[in-house]
């Protein structure tokens, strides 16, 4: 809820209890009038207009009859302004409860958000995963091979360049002496 909105509900809560008092204070009077008249007339059995004073007490009459018609519609008024105040009190307790809720809401899709991000992560980090352990067992498996094949062939290598090396020369004996030169001259 903004400052604002809360100052403006404080203003009119103010205002709503300025005018209930003010209402109050008139309906006391009011009600004080009624009690005095009804006192007067109900305690004066004499109390029967003479001609001559009746019109003064006609005005009279008349003029406080008019007052209260008066202050009537004033109650009337200020009823009506309380009312129409409670229903924007109303509608601004609405809202501010519609706000509330969805900040409420907001905030805890806000704490939610790390570990929604971190599932989606790991959902899409788990084919890399898959694929790069895959990787690795085909890498050692072509490295295995490729020692093997370097192995074979620095195998095959040495022997065939170390043929003549390897094997010892033994002086000629002198009956394959002639069957050396034989096969010299052949």
């Amino acid at each position: 809820m903004s400052q604002t909105d809360h100052s403006n509900i404080q203003a009119l809560s103010t205002e709503v209890s300025k005018l209930r008092q003010e209402l109050q204070l008139r309906d006391q009077l009011v009600q004080q009038l009624s009690q005095e008249l009804f006192r007067l007339v109900k305690g004066n059995t004499n109390f029967m207009p003479q001609p001559d004073m009746s019109e003064r007490y006609q005005s009279q009459l008349q003029t406080l009859r008019e007052q209260l018609q008066a202050v009537e519609q004033q109650v009337t008024f200020y009823q009506e302004q309380i009312a129409t105040r409670d229903a924007e009190i109303y509608q601004l307790r609405q809202s501010v409860q519609e706000l509330t809720d969805r900040s409420r809401m907001l905030e805890q899709v806000v704490q939610e958000l790390p570990q929604i991000y971190r599932r989606k992560f790991e959902e899409r980090m788990a084919p890399v995963r898959e694929k790069v352990a895959m990787l690795q067992r085909e890498n050692r498996q072509l490295q295995a091979e490729l020692q093997s094949v370097s192995y074979r062939l620095a195998l095959k290598t040495r022997t065939t360049s170390h043929s003549g090396i390897d094997l010892p020369n033994f002086p000629p004996m002198a009956s394959d002496a002639s069957n050396i030169s034989t096969v010299q001259n052949a």
